[in-house]
């Protein structure tokens, strides 16, 4: 019997690294895509220099307007976070060969922007980490599910789809079934990657005779999720007691390791997790240290940067 035929370059095949990107992406998408050697940030965990990347765009370039920024500028700034002007340059490479930056050369100067692709999914980025809460405390009851079955050859596929699901809070209640809290849409997600045939999804609730809690715990390792909420609360309340250092370089690593933690995080149901479980603590630092460092790294960059106006394609 002949094997099904994977989904076509216009959908999940779109994503290759052979070619330019197409269709939606998530920010989950673009670190998958661009994963490299982490960088050491100072008293910090390692941060990824795509994520600092990323970061620096979605803060800096994202609400100013269509702008280019001078590739030195980049990576002066980036200097301060702890990156090094060699991983800048090829992480400058690697999101222009991703679809997601534009370069413009204006006289010898090299300067890059996002292209309406890459600020799509800064876009959504940015709801997630400014909008939404990192607790669930008005759940309904309701689970979302999906089951899928894929050919033991889409590898890649089973890949994408699984990194898609668990930015939308999904975990693996079973290897082809997947739940997450609420009524989460994901039919766009299946209809982008070209799986919709392969894929159900269901919304219900949890029949008496089932322990969520026990559910919860078996389908997602909450200890991993706590230490990291832990860990970022005690690193950032620490330097509340100081706020030394530069302003521009500690709020990309912020921003970067809120990220980093939020895009792992189901946002599971407060009722069934443990009383004392980190995530308000360490949302509510966030903040406090993301408003503490807005004015100052704003104006530091309006001093740093070499911006031009973007010119449309």
């Amino acid at each position: 019997m002949t094997s099904p035929t994977p989904p076509t370059a216009s959908a999940a095949d779109a994503r290759s690294p052979a070619g330019a990107p197409a269709g939606d992406r998530t920010l989950v998408d673009v670190h998958e895509e661009l994963r490299q050697t982490a960088v050491d940030a100072p008293s910090g965990p390692q941060l990824r220099p795509q994520s600092l990347m990323l970061a620096f765009f979605g803060n800096h370039v994202l609400d100013e307007g269509p702008l280019c920024v001078y590739s030195g500028s980049i990576i002066d700034v980036l200097a301060r976070a702890g990156v090094g002007e060699q991983a800048v340059r090829s992480t400058l490479s690697r999101m222009v060969n991703r679809g997601l930056l534009q370069r413009q050369r204006e006289g010898r100067r090299m300067y890059f922007g996002l292209t309406p692709q890459a600020a799509e999914i800064l876009r959504d980025g940015s709801k997630r980490l400014w909008d939404t809460g990192a607790v669930n405390d008005d759940w309904d009851g309701s689970w979302t599910l999906l089951g899928f079955s894929l050919p033991e050859s889409w590898q890649r596929q089973r890949h994408d789809l699984r990194s898609r699901l668990t930015w939308s809070g999904f975990g693996a209640l079973y290897s082809g079934l997947w739940i997450a809290p609420g009524d989460v849409d994901v039919s766009g997600i299946v209809a982008e990657l070209g799986l919709a045939a392969h894929v159900k999804i269901f919304h219900a609730t949890a029949d008496d005779a089932t322990d969520v809690g026990l559910m919860i715990r078996d389908t997602w390792d909450l200890d991993s999720v706590a230490a990291r909420y832990a860990d970022f609360d005690k690193h950032w309340t620490a330097w509340l007691d100081t706020g030394s250092g530069d302003p521009v370089g500690n709020r990309l690593r912020l921003i970067s390791e809120w990220l980093d933690i939020i895009r792992t995080d189901p946002r599971l149901p407060a009722r069934h997790l443990p009383a004392d479980w980190p995530a308000q603590p360490a949302h509510d630092t966030f903040h406090r240290i993301a408003d503490r460092t807005a004015a100052p790294a704003r104006g530091m960059a309006a001093e740093l940067l070499d911006t031009i106006p973007l010119r449309s394609s």
